[in-house]
Formats: structure tokens, C-alpha cells, sequence
């Protein structure tokens, strides 16, 4: 790595940042300047991008939910104006995560624009990384399901979802209607949920609807808006780059598959016992990682 502090240095700068710290805040705890840490975050973030293309691959996940996560680059929307485009991109941009209900591993995301190139290009990726179909049995040539896809319903989902895996694949749409009974300004409670609408659209049946799901990763959006500051709302911790927001968000996933170890919840909806990570739970690695694993399994392969 191309960078004059010690590893050890880096290796505290890029922990921090991945356990939710702002980049001042980094600089305050560690000496390090905003601006190299920052570089460092990059150059690490694109490495961990590389780690984990290389290691998702041939995954057998049985039910993905998809969702975006809103953030903004440089200014919100409604303050771009049209020069703005031919520098550097700017306003609304979306975090797309493809999440495994049961393993809760992050198999794929992208970051862009809320379009259905975008849709595409995330669905595509999340094919390419799965073992979606298996024989029946031993001896026949028929096979059958292995995954099952849940979605909002955004209008670019289910072409981009035949596009990318045709008619082997279990496919559903389910639309959540909300109502926040107090709108006035400050008020930041949550919506109310009233009612939902579940769709089949490929390779379900009717007595399958209850399984369409999108709850699991839109509470992973928490998780990210948390160890993120850069998707923190009503914050200061917003990206002036894309480049940068790319790299942070490659970062905490890689943390995320690798080193974080959810909980059980029990019936009651309370935090319960730990489980194993991610990427153990899925059969990508048969170890627990602690975050200098990480650090020392990137810097070796791509630094």
C-alpha cells in the first residue's frame, strides 16, 4: 500500500471508519489527516471491492430481498443545477442491497442511480454469484428452484429480474402502505404501516404469498445508516464524491460479511445469542474474522 503510515496506523484508521466513525473523528482520535485517511479509505475501500467479487461466487442462498437505501452526493436533488453533471455526478444516490433472509449475508450491492439500468446491472451481478438450480434428483434432467427473489414495487424489478435469471427463479413483489398521522415539521417518528400487497410474479404460487418478504434487509438499512455516517440523515457526513462513497460502502460490507456477527431474535423481538457471521453462515469461509483478518487478507492479495 502506497501510503507513509505504518500498518498498524492504517489498520486502526480503517477500523474506526468501518465501526461507524466520521472522518474527523478519525482524524481527532488517530492524528491522521482528513485528507490521508480518506485516500486510504479509497485505496482499501476499491481492494475490498476485489475481495469480495472474488469471494461470492457459487453461492447457494435461498431467499434474497432487495432493496435501496437513499443517500445524496455533494448536494440534495432539488439544489443541482445542470453544470453540475459535467464535473463530477451529484444529487440523489441509492445504495442497492441484495440480502440473504436466512444466512443475512450481503451476497452483491451497487451504488448509483435509482434507474432500471441500474435494476439490471444489480440483478445480472446477483446471477452471476449464485447457484440457482439444482436436479430434482440424482438421475433426472429436470431441475428445479433453489432461490427465491423478494422486491419493492419499483417498476424496474421485474424486468431486470427475467433478464438476469429467465424463468429459474422464484420471484415476488410486495408494496407496503404507510401512514404518518403526525406530518408537522420536527416530527421524525416513523410512518404507521396499514396494509400490504404481495405479487407473485415468476415461479410461485398463490400459497407461496406469504413468503414474499422485503423486512430483513430494509432493517439492514439501519445497519448501514449506523456504521455509515455517509447515509446518516439530517447529517454532515454526507459523500463530495462518488468515489469515496463507493470505497466506504465496499469497506463496511466486506467488514460486515466477514467480521459482524448478528443476534438471534427470540419471540419476543429482543436481541438473543450471537450467531456466526455472514460469510460462515453461508459457507464462504469456516472461520470467525476478527477485522485485522480482513485488513491482513486484503493488504496481502490486492496492496
Amino acid at each position: 500500500m502506497a501510503n507513509a503510515l505504518t500498518a498498524d496506523k492504517q489498520r486502526m484508521v480503517l477500523h474506526l471508519l468501518a465501526e461507524g466513525n466520521s472522518l474527523r473523528s478519525v482524524e481527532r482520535l488517530t492524528n491522521v489527516q482528513k485528507k490521508t485517511a480518506t485516500r486510504l479509505l479509497v485505496r482499501f475501500g476499491h481492494a475490498c471491492r476485489q475481495f469480495l467479487d472474488e469471494e461470492m461466487r457459487g453461492l447457494k442462498l435461498e431467499h434474497l430481498e432487495v432493496d435501496e437505501v437513499w443517500t445524496f452526493v455533494g448536494k440534495k436533488q432539488a439544489r443541482v443545477h445542470v453544470d453540475d453533471t459535467l464535473t463530477s455526478p451529484h444529487g440523489d444516490t441509492y445504495l442497492w442491497v441484495a440480502l440473504d433472509q436466512e444466512t443475512k449475508l450481503v451476497p452483491t450491492f451497487i451504488v448509483g442511480k435509482r434507474s432500471a439500468d441500474m435494476a439490471r446491472r444489480l440483478m445480472v451481478d446477483l446471477s452471476s454469484r449464485l447457484v440457482f438450480l439444482r436436479p430434482q434428483n440424482w438421475y433426472s434432467e429436470v431441475f428445479e428452484h433453489v432461490t427465491q427473489i423478494s422486491t419493492d414495487g419499483f417498476k424496474a424489478y421485474p424486468e431486470a429480474v427475467d433478464l438476469a435469471f429467465g424463468p429459474h427463479v422464484k420471484y415476488g413483489t410486495i408494496i407496503k402502505d404507510y401512514r404518518n398521522a403526525d406530518r408537522r415539521p420536527g416530527n421524525y417518528s416513523p410512518a404507521k404501516i396499514i396494509g400490504t400487497t404481495r405479487q407473485t410474479r415468476y415461479g410461485m404460487d398463490e400459497d407461496e404469498l406469504w413468503s414474499i418478504c422485503t423486512s430483513h434487509v430494509e432493517r439492514n438499512n439501519l445497519t448501514t445508516r449506523t456504521f455509515m455516517r455517509r447515509f446518516a440523515r439530517l447529517s454532515l457526513g454526507f459523500s463530495k464524491k462518488l468515489e469515496n462513497l463507493a470505497a466506504a460502502t465496499a469497506l463496511h460490507f466486506a467488514n460486515y460479511n466477514f467480521c459482524w456477527r448478528p443476534r438471534h431474535s427470540d419471540d419476543s423481538g429482543k436481541s438473543g445469542q450471537l450467531r456466526v457471521t455472514p460469510a460462515m453462515a453461508a459457507g464462504v469461509t469456516s472461520r470467525l474474522w476478527k477485522f485485522d483478518d480482513l485488513f491482513s487478507e486484503v493488504k496481502a492479495r490486492y496492496l
